[in-house]
């Protein structure tokens, strides 16, 4: 089941600003959550492994289960199949998945909003609705929003100053994006 609880307690728990916006940085209350957290425990290697994968579990906003099976079937039979090195694949298939997509080409702030805007049924895959946000979309593919949301306050952007990823190609003007190619 997907975490829906306090965001801050996660990303006081990693250290880091896990999500974005300002209110989730972490310099003001450095300890850990919890009764013990302001206790600095030295880290075993084991604990410091655990720590990075949960980081990359929580900021793509996953389930335990999504991502073992992410790491243990799917990447690591494509890292097999095409020669390539495990970890590099791991990250293509997290950055191919439709709600990422929906956040680096810039119609959504953080990887929550992406999420539930796909969920909501805002976008078009090809042409079809399409509303599940661990898709992996694939080059070629073409993601619009609809045509009754484009004039929501919801996709007011701020373009000036945004700059997509070189793979993807993006239109404000017709609320599109397209997938150039593979992360």
């Amino acid at each position: 089941m997907r975490y829906t609880g306090a965001k801050f307690k996660l990303c006081r728990r990693e250290g880091i600003n896990l999500f974005g916006p300002d209110k989730y940085d972490v310099k003001n209350r450095r300890g850990a959550p919890g009764q013990h957290g302001a206790a600095n425990k030295r880290q075993t290697e084991y604990s410091k492994i655990l720590r990075n994968k949960q980081v990359l579990k929580r900021m793509y906003g996953m389930s335990e289960k999504q991502f073992s099976n992410l790491v243990n079937v799917t990447s690591k039979k494509y890292a097999k199949n095409k020669g390539q090195e495990h970890d590099a694949v791991l990250t293509q298939f997290l950055n191919r998945r439709l709600d990422n997509v929906i956040l680096r080409a810039g119609f959504a702030r953080t990887i929550m909003q992406a999420r539930q805007m796909v969920v909501h049924g805002h976008f078009l895959l090809n042409g079809h609705k399409h509303n599940v946000p661990s898709y992996f979309v694939n080059p070629t593919d073409i993601i619009t929003l609809k045509k009754g949301l484009q004039a929501s306050a919801l996709y007011d952007l701020d373009t000036k100053n945004f700059q997509p990823p070189v793979r993807l190609s993006t239109n404000f003007s017709n609320f599109e994006v397209k997938i150039l190619e593979l992360p």
